[in-house]
């Protein structure tokens, strides 16, 4: 009862936010960031450089900006708003890293993400939000009433992955992503490990990439329930990272909804290097949730990162009933 207590104040919260968002928008503005809830659009995700639709940072005043803080602040946590915002200054970072080195290649640009609202919110109708851009692409769904509140696909990225030089030296957004990963494979004896490396070398890419549905139907590797009790706390453990990337009551849904499943039966699989700096892959896989990782490119200093739900990203379940209810 708490979670839905919570839940139904975390929508609650992203309504008002989001309104406020669009109050403070010109008629242009509005425009631009609104779309209608059941538009293709919806599903036009990416974590790629490329031309977006929606209304980026970029045009906003400094009040809009604040606003815009706001609705994300509304349906994440602290630590993943530190990182997403985090991710937005990178880019002024990879900027000066790739004209050092002649390799730019796109605008790179902290203003180049985009906004963008799903119907109308607070109303007795479902409504969703966006952020998309490089490296980010925050995705909320919130059905009738606010009591369910759907917060994947939800994915991070980070080049550079650490930056190496310059004043921010040192920075690593997604340490534990990739630490708590890694720690989980080198305290596996060798049986075990067998069993979690699913492939020798990494793939160049998150095998999902931006699709709409996750759609690799069996887990593999590593079974939960194979592992130690030692193994699974630091696996349960970064489970939570990724759901903690959302407001807490989401968060807590999202695990209880793993507990539900039945945390034994998720899956550790890795494949690549076991060292840093070398490419790596990793992908969590239950019967509802999915994390999946890579670094891979530009020298294994470049992470993809996402975390997301096999039966209700877009909150897919969760609308067919209750349209079916509806109707």
């Amino acid at each position: 009862m708490a979670t839905t207590t919570r839940i139904k104040a975390d929508a609650k919260a992203m309504a008002e936010a989001a309104q406020a968002f669009l109050a403070s928008l010109t008629p242009e503005q509005r425009a631009k960031a609104t779309f209608a809830f059941e538009d293709s659009e919806r599903w036009n995700w990416h974590y790629v450089p490329k031309a977006r639709k929606g209304l980026p940072r970029g045009e906003m005043s400094e009040a809009q900006l604040v606003a815009s803080e706001a609705l994300m602040a509304s349906a994440m946590s602290e630590r993943g708003l530190r990182q997403a915002n985090a991710i937005f200054e990178l880019e002024s970072i990879l900027k000066s890293i790739e004209q050092k080195s002649g390799t730019l290649m796109y605008r790179r640009d902290p203003g180049l993400y985009y906004f963008t609202v799903f119907g109308t919110p607070g109303r007795d109708k479902p409504w969703g939000w966006r952020v998309d851009g490089h490296h980010v692409s925050l995705n909320f769904t919130v059905v009738v009433r606010g009591e369910v509140v759907l917060t994947t696909p939800l994915f991070l990225g980070s080049n550079p992955a650490e930056v190496l030089h310059g004043p921010h030296r040192g920075q690593r957004i997604l340490r534990d992503e990739e630490d708590l990963a890694r720690n989980l494979l080198l305290g596996l004896d060798a049986a075990r490990r067998a069993r979690a490396v699913i492939y020798p070398a990494a793939p160049r890419d998150l095998f999902t990439r931006a699709s709409r549905r996750v759609e690799i139907a069996e887990p593999a590797g590593l079974p939960a329930w194979a592992m130690s009790a030692g193994q699974r706390e630091t696996l349960a453990a970064l489970v939570k990272n990724y759901a903690g990337r959302a407001a807490k009551g989401l968060a807590d849904a999202a695990l209880r909804k793993v507990e539900r499943d039945g945390f034994e039966r998720l899956h550790f699989a890795w494949a690549g290097s076991e060292h840093r700096r070398q490419p790596h892959y990793y992908r969590i896989h239950g019967p509802s949730f999915f994390a999946e990782y890579d670094n891979t490119q530009d020298m294994a200093n470049h992470i993809h990162s996402v975390w997301r739900d096999t039966e209700a990203d877009f909150g897919a379940d969760a609308l067919a009933a209750h349209y079916a209810q509806a109707h």
